[in-house]
């Protein structure tokens, strides 16, 4: 999985960078809606919302923007209704992509979604194409520097953890999906700082794209990423950092 750790981390900082400009409170607040209606407003209990006010902390929402979206979900204030829609299909070089969406309406994102898939030579597909090759796992990215895999290692596993894997300059750590808040704490109770935690559809394989085919698949990613109605972006590609790096600074 060269790069995918690298490519999480900079979306994350990228998302960071746009929610100074509001791009991301849109996104982040159709989540807190939809998570506090099907799990409840208390995120004590609600593991999914407590995963979003985290996001939405770190993107700097004001505490008012957070409690009404909260209080939309659970029906304490009026709001918009939002569908949750998956797509799947295939991007350049084959790679499979499993896309997440909050919608109030259907039959505008669908055709919207399919017209990004072709632009950058990819093809959107049925209904689980492509969603049996991803796992439902908390993941977890940290820079090498922050611990020793040893260190790392003893932590997960005591926290509850899966695995720790190496990709480069970071380490990827699995956990179960509702264990991934324990192991982030316990790693926080121990001076090591994440880049970033949260749910994730990890790949079971990957497929190697490099060159001309590897830059069209991640400026589709970052088309899918940009759209409105797209909360997260998945997809089992193996990319070299160097060349996520070239394509960031490229857009």
């Amino acid at each position: 999985m060269s790069g995918h750790s690298k490519w999480h981390t900079i979306k994350h900082k990228k998302a960071a960078t746009d929610a100074k400009r509001g791009r991301v409170f849109t996104k982040v607040i159709k989540e807190i809606t939809v998570a506090a209606r099907t799990g409840g407003g208390d995120p004590e209990g609600n593991p999914r919302l407590r995963t979003v006010l985290e996001a939405a902390r770190a993107a700097n929402m004001p505490k008012d923007n957070i409690e009404k979206a909260i209080k939309k979900g659970t029906g304490e204030l009026p709001g918009v209704s939002y569908e949750e829609v998956s797509y799947e299909g295939y991007g350049p070089g084959g790679v499979a992509v499993y896309v997440q969406a909050l919608t109030d309406n259907r039959n505008r994102t669908l055709p919207e979604i399919r017209h990004l898939f072709t632009k950058f030579g990819g093809n959107l597909g049925e209904s689980n194409c492509v969603g049996w090759m991803f796992e439902k796992k908390g993941y977890i990215v940290l820079s090498k520097d922050k611990a020793s895999e040893e260190t790392l290692l003893e932590a997960v596993l005591e926290a509850g953890g899966d695995d720790v894997r190496d990709d480069g300059d970071n380490w990827e750590i699995l956990t179960p999906p509702e264990r991934v808040h324990a192991v982030k704490e316990v790693l926080a109770g121990r001076g090591i700082q994440v880049a970033s935690a949260e749910v994730s559809m990890v790949p079971r394989n990957t497929v190697r794209v490099e060159g001309k085919k590897a830059q069209q698949l991640l400026s589709m990613m970052e088309a899918l990423e940009e759209h409105e109605d797209i909360q997260n972006v998945w997809a089992n590609f193996d990319i070299d950092a160097a060349e996520i790096t070239e394509q960031r600074a490229a857009s």
